[in-house]
């Protein structure tokens, strides 16, 4: 089950690929208009379009896959190819052949200008439209004031149309003026005020439809249906609908435009099919609403939870920056103690890591490589007040110094092993550190000598530690800790991404 699902959240974030195959499907159906064997057709030209243009889906697949843009690395060199090299050596080469037609060349032609079209568009919108000011705008609109400013537009829209139909035997009759779908600017501008009447009157027509939407965004569902349920919210409907389509259906017969168009509202307002068309516009948009308000409810849901994650995270990290000081204060402690001529190099290491602590550990993530030299600054601080003879090492395997990782996180194994294994040790201990970053994971292995005796490992450093992994890395990290005789092993496994 869980192949099944990273398989189909691999094919989820493959956008462009979706695109490409379903613009495929539609130039496929496109060549089987009037066609006898309908299927054989959209099969030859949709197995010819995955074919010829197998490269445009390999390097759009293999591009959000890798998850960088189309003009990052190598991804650019193979857009280049692709989109500057191969498709336009396509397109010449089948537009060539066409002359005779053949079904295969006028195939591969339309395809390539429809490919390019299409990367031209994805390229814009990555590109420019992603930094308009309008795509923030557009997010604020709310489903009411869109319906209103569609249905204004289309009330515009078919005014023109009206115009342009007028004088038109084949749309235009004594009796009746059916609108056709054609549009001249010159019939406008020589009757804009019957223009300017005709879309008015449209715009008063499906805002009576407006209504009733409107009253079951803000009343019906977002009260009525909410608080009192489903038979208040039925009830109140039909209400609604015996009150006001009578009153309704009135201004609308009333309208000279219904005259025009041959009366296509009745002449008596309190006919059935109105009320029918008030409940059917109350009914189709019922789920569209519903479904906007869980989405509403879903995103504070999300919200509070992201606010009680930062705020249970910044807990943890103020339990924590106290735990430090008061193992790092003790290490100076001891070095005073011994008057050792070590003890100014060891403030100055030590004001380091409290710069790294209280400066970095602000951060929400931090490059490996600064963590990396704050680990080794404690080693080496800690390894100045250690009897001698205690077997420490650290190794690294690093790909990337850039890697992301949450500060102050692998210390708190590094600070556990020496307060119950190397510490306590009567003889020689070891401790033995192992940090791997490849691609997106990361491995870190801390492994230590203990005594049986001195009882386990756990302390306020480690569950604290597994409180915060859980809030920063969810379903993305694995800690374990095993003890096998005399050794103590805790290793942490974090991977970025998603």
């Amino acid at each position: 089950m869980a192949v099944i699902g990273n398989f189909i959240k691999t094919l989820a974030r493959q956008k462009d690929t979706w695109l490409y195959v379903g613009l495929f499907c539609w130039i496929s159906i496109g060549f089987t208009i009037d066609q006898h064997d309908p299927w054989d057709e959209y099969f030859q030209s949709l197995a010819a379009l995955i074919g010829f243009f197998s490269p445009v889906l390999a390097i759009t697949w293999l591009r959000e896959h890798s998850g960088q843009g189309r003009f990052e690395k190598r991804n650019r060199r193979a857009w280049l190819a692709c989109y500057l090299g191969y498709l336009p050596l396509l397109l010449l080469l089948s537009g060539i052949q066409m002359s005779p037609p053949h079904f295969l060349w006028t195939v591969l032609f339309i395809g390539g200008i429809c490919v390019s079209m299409l990367e031209c568009i994805l390229v814009i919108e990555n590109q420019y439209f992603g930094r308009l000011r309008l795509k923030k705008w557009v997010r604020k609109l709310s489903l009411e004031k869109a319906v209103l400013i569609s249905i204004t537009g289309l009330a515009l829209l078919l005014g023109a149309m009206a115009v342009s139909s007028l004088d038109n035997p084949l749309y235009h009759s004594k009796s009746q003026l059916l609108i056709g779908f054609e549009i001249h600017l010159l019939k406008i501008a020589a009757r804009f005020p019957i223009f300017i009447s005709y879309s008015l009157q449209l715009l008063l027509m499906y805002l009576a439809g407006y209504f009733f939407f409107y009253v079951n965004s803000r009343w019906l569902v977002a009260r009525i249906l909410k608080d009192g349920g489903i038979l208040q919210y039925v009830l109140c409907s039909g209400a609604l609908i015996g009150i006001t389509y009578p009153v309704l259906g009135q201004l609308l017969v009333s309208l000279p435009f219904s005259k025009v168009l041959g009366g296509v509202f009745s002449a008596n307002p309190f006919v059935a099919e109105n009320a029918f068309g008030a409940m059917l516009i109350l009914m189709v948009s019922l789920p569209v609403l519903l479904a906007i308000q869980w989405a509403r409810q879903n995103s504070l849901i999300t919200a509070l939870q992201h606010e009680k994650s930062v705020a249970e995270l910044d807990l943890l990290k103020q339990q924590l920056n106290p735990h430090f000081f008061f193992n790092t204060l003790n290490n100076l402690y001891a070095l005073s103690l011994t008057r050792s001529e070590k003890t100014p190099e060891s403030i100055l290491q030590l004001s380091d890591l409290m710069r790294y602590v209280i400066y970095k550990g602000k951060e929400a993530f931090v490059p490996i490589g600064d963590e990396v030299s704050y680990l080794e600054n404690y080693l080496h601080l800690q390894s100045i007040r250690l009897k001698p003879g205690h077997d420490i090492r650290f190794q690294t395997d690093i790909e990337d110094n850039n890697f992301l990782i949450a500060p102050l996180l692998l210390i708190v194994l590094i600070e556990n092993a020496f307060k119950h294994g190397i510490e306590p040790a009567d003889g020689q201990a070891f401790l033995h550190i192992s940090l791997t970053v490849q691609l997106e994971k990361l491995v870190f292995t801390c492994s230590n000598s203990f005594d049986q005796l001195s009882g386990n490992q756990a302390g306020i450093g480690l569950t604290n530690l597994k409180k915060r992994i859980n809030l920063i890395y969810p379903g993305r990290h694995r800690l374990s800790v095993q003890t096998n005789g005399t050794v103590y092993e805790a290793s942490l496994e974090l991977t970025n991404g998603v």
